[in-house]
């Protein structure tokens, strides 16, 4: 069993919310082996999203379901198992934008765009 079964990813995360904050925060759920708060490297401010590593991955999922849209710090979080993607598959840096091909003939240029503009949303979203 790899540690990766239990990591959690934590996201919309208050620029202010540490490390600490977070243990606090999910240790009800189960004994937890690491904590990370992603920080910009020139800046050390907090990116607004981290990680959460339970030493048991039953417990990573009950953490997972209980806080995934709760309040933390005056803000909402988003809670996943690391590694999967909310929007599906990973694209590139502006959201997998890329070629779409249809059968039915109509546009074959670059998939039609939107923009999210809804909180936490991430800006333009392609359909692929």
């Amino acid at each position: 069993m790899s540690s990766e079964e239990g990591k959690l990813f934590v996201g919309g995360l208050n620029f202010n919310t540490d490390e600490q904050a977070l243990e606090d925060h999910f240790s009800s759920f189960g004994p937890i082996s690491e904590v990370v708060v992603v920080k910009d490297r020139e800046t050390q401010r907090s990116r607004g999203f981290g990680f959460i590593t339970f030493t048991n991955p039953e417990h990573a999922s009950d953490a997972m379901r209980a806080m995934n849209g709760e309040s933390l710090d005056g803000r909402q979080i988003r809670v996943d198992h690391a590694g999967k993607s909310a929007r599906g598959s990973r694209g590139g840096a502006f959201g997998g934008r890329g070629r779409s091909y249809s059968r039915g003939g109509g546009d074959q240029g670059y998939g039609s765009g939107r923009y999210d503009s809804r909180p936490g949303g991430y800006g333009w979203v392609w359909a692929v």
